[in-house]
């Protein structure tokens, strides 16, 4: 805890507003009363939420920017030469990292942290969705934006806040916990960690975090995990999973339309079991289900009924960029998703050929960073198994300098080999939006994967086909 003590007549310079992160924490700051600014290179849609809520949006970064800042908080992104950060050096401004501020927001609140290396930002947004089904009003912060609220940012009045909590710069170890969610672990962010080893060393120090009077939700059927929970120095813990030991076992799945349906066996720390049946969730794939069941074991801790959670969870209406419906032309569906990484790629393509196996599955594949392209190259290859065409975009470099060592022709016949399937490498939007504009037939699902423009060029598609 920094216990930062802030007046109202401050005001609050974000550096890097545009983030996700940045971005909800600015919104909750303003509607809680503060004067709240912020700069970033280029607007987008969540430096547009700020602006919507009276947030002053500079695009740009300038040392005038700053002129009548009293408090910076910097995005983890932003470069120590930065302007607008070495002016408020030189002007001996308070500078805190966004974890920092956070931590103190949410001091007086009782935090459900969310972490994991894959499904923070569905697992967060589906603990919001029950307790604001509950009545709870929940204060949210998650790393996506909630269809039912249209925004990733929600100051409620309730006790808890609900917190996507970042473990790519080891910020989440600042955060105050209650309950806390962990996902998985995978092998990211090793720039930062330098080994996995010291990535799942910080995963210890955070469920260790977890206090007498909550839980910590861990999903056993994560094999690191597992053994992370041996080093655990007691046992404040519940397990989630497929596993046939965990404390939440996920039995019965069964896939109809573009619904999940499953149940559940409880088991408490005394090996009492209950059978839980006919959750139905508004989500597909096992990913999901994983998500959706921690959810459920978060709140039935905190004493939601079980009535409530199910309404919540068959009604949930998503999160943009997870798997988001763009448009549809001649019974061809095209689809937006996050995915970048190897195991987030798996995870969304079997769960969608699972709904419809005859269906024929088109990934438009946009490589995200050298470094995580080259240090996982062989995963890559193997994770397109279920999709029958690749369609692959150039590198996003995500501010990362050229990796010569990096060849697009040699990644996409190791992929072709692999995942047993055809990788066609398209140039740039034109080359993607012509090939659509001659090749495709009738009840295709194109999907677009990454973390970087092809957001963009999918939502373009729209308007060219």
């Amino acid at each position: 805890m920094t216990n930062i003590k802030i007046g109202k007549n401050e005001t609050i310079h974000f550096i890097g507003i545009g983030g996700i992160g940045m971005s909800g924490l600015a919104q909750i700051m303003k509607i809680m009363g503060f004067n709240v600014q912020g700069s970033d290179l280029a607007k987008n849609k969540n430096s547009d939420n700020c602006k919507k809520i009276g947030i002053k949006i500079m695009i740009g970064h300038v040392k005038k920017n700053i002129s009548k800042a009293t408090i910076i908080v910097k995005s983890t992104a932003i470069k120590n030469n930065n302007v607008e950060l070495l002016s408020s050096k030189k002007k001996r401004l308070p500078i805190f990292e966004r974890a920092e501020m956070l931590a103190d927001i949410v001091a007086l609140k009782k935090n459900i942290i969310i972490t994991g290396s894959h499904g923070k930002t569905t697992t967060t947004s589906l603990v919001a969705k029950i307790l604001s089904e509950a009545k709870l009003d929940p204060t949210i912060i998650n790393g996506g934006v909630i269809n039912s609220i249209n925004s990733n940012a929600k100051f409620g009045r309730g006790d808890w806040a609900v917190l996507e909590a970042d473990e790519s710069d080891g910020s989440f170890l600042k955060l105050p916990i209650n309950y806390s969610i962990i996902t998985n672990i995978d092998e990211e962010h090793l720039d930062y960690y330098k080994s996995y080893k010291n990535l799942k060393k910080a995963f210890i120090k955070f469920i260790n975090k977890t206090p007498a009077t909550g839980k910590a939700i861990v999903c056993s059927d994560d094999l690191d995990l597992r053994k992370i929970l041996r080093e655990i120095k007691n046992n404040n813990y519940l397990t989630y999973g497929f596993n046939k030991n965990a404390n939440y076992q996920i039995l019965n799945t069964k896939y109809k339309q573009n619904l999940c349906h499953f149940d559940l066996q409880v088991r408490n720390n005394v090996s009492k079991k209950t059978i839980i049946n006919n959750f139905i969730l508004n989500l597909i794939g096992d990913h999901n289900i994983l998500n959706a069941t921690s959810a459920i074991a978060i709140c039935l801790n905190l004493g939601v009924k079980l009535k409530i959670i199910k309404k919540a969870l068959k009604n949930f209406s998503g999160v943009q960029r997870r798997l988001t419906k763009v448009f549809k032309k001649d019974k061809i569906e095209f689809y937006d998703d996050y995915a970048h990484h190897p195991t987030e790629i798996s995870s969304i393509l079997e769960g969608v050929h699972n709904v419809n196996p005859k269906r024929k599955i088109i990934s438009v594949f946009e490589p995200h960073r050298y470094s995580r392209v080259m240090t996982l190259k062989n995963e890559f290859s193997k994770c397109f198994i279920k999709s029958n065409l690749v369609i692959m975009c150039p590198l996003y470099a995500a501010g990362e300098k050229r990796n010569l060592k990096f060849n697009p022709i040699n990644f996409a016949n190791l992929i072709a080999k692999n995942s047993k399937t055809q990788v066609l490498i398209v140039k740039n939007e034109v080359e993607l939006t012509k090939y659509f504009q001659k090749n495709l037939i009738s009840n295709e699902l194109v999907i677009g994967m990454g973390a970087g423009a092809i957001s963009k060029w999918m939502a373009r598609l729209k308007f060219s086909l």
